[in-house]
């Protein structure tokens, strides 16, 4: 869920000619950066945010067929790393179970701070750093140190998220820090996709990212777990990296078969 702060309005025709353009164009530049460090700003953000999330949830009947997470047929496999797709995971806190411990990793963005905030809203930990860089071999200090707080959390018995992809890489295709999170831990990748019948692909955005709408029906899948050996080498990582990828797609594609099939 990676928003921009705030946004400005919209730029087209003004009362007052082009003139009146380009005077309120420069009265939103100098009133947009003391906006976007407001911590009330943010705060009302992140609670309309969080009360439209919950709306979503709360109008879309989950449909026969999706996985059920919360009725313990993954317990086996917890505490787990949940796999998630850029601009396919922004129902994710409304969905996931509550009362069961859950930590996420959010990018160190300005502009992901909205993120972090809603969450933490619905009882979820944030962890900022980003680990999905193409070399696991080269996380950066911020990645590192996420990697090895997540970690922490799992051997904590909490389940931890992450996002699976590349921030502004190539969409829907796995990073190598997920898988290594995952030989580190021990613990198994669990690669999953909440999709609904109602939604607005944002076209224009790397990732296609997806607003899911109220007064539909929804759909949770939970794919195949995807286990990394402890000494795996730099080419079963590359191997455990595109079964993530095929594993997660193929979770993606049956929850919108789901919505979108016979209602």
């Amino acid at each position: 869920m990676e928003h921009e702060a705030v946004k400005g309005p919209a730029t087209g025709s003004a009362v007052g000619g082009r003139g009146g353009t380009s005077a309120s164009k420069t009265f939103w530049r100098k009133i947009r950066e003391p906006l976007a460090q407001s911590r009330f700003v943010k705060n009302v953000i992140v609670g309309l945010l969080a009360q439209f999330v919950r709306l979503v949830r709360l109008t879309n009947r989950v449909v026969e067929g999706s996985s059920q997470f919360s009725g313990g047929s993954y317990a086996e496999f917890e505490p787990g790393i949940i796999a998630l797709w850029h601009g396919q995971h922004l129902l994710t806190p409304a969905y996931y179970p509550k009362g069961r411990p859950l930590v996420a990793m959010v990018s160190r963005s300005a502009d992901a701070e909205l993120n972090a905030l809603m969450i933490e809203k619905f009882g979820i930990e944030a962890v900022r750093g980003s680990g999905g860089r193409e070399s696991s071999k080269h996380l950066d200090k911020g990645g590192a140190k996420a990697l090895i707080a997540l970690k922490k959390s799992l051997t904590a018995g909490k389940n931890v998220a992450m996002i699976a992809d590349i921030p502004h890489g190539t969409p829907r295709d796995a990073g190598l820090g997920i898988v290594l999170l995952a030989r580190l831990s021990g613990r198994p990748i669990l690669p999953a996709a909440i999709a609904t019948s109602r939604r607005k692909v944002l076209e224009k955005s790397w990732d296609k990212t997806t607003i899911n709408l109220p007064f539909g029906r929804s759909s949770i899948i939970v794919g195949a777990p995807v286990f990394v050996p402890a000494d795996a080498d730099e080419a079963e990582m590359e191997r455990k990296r595109q079964e993530v990828t095929t594993s997660l797609n193929a979770a993606t594609a049956e929850a919108y078969r789901l919505v979108d099939g016979p209602k």
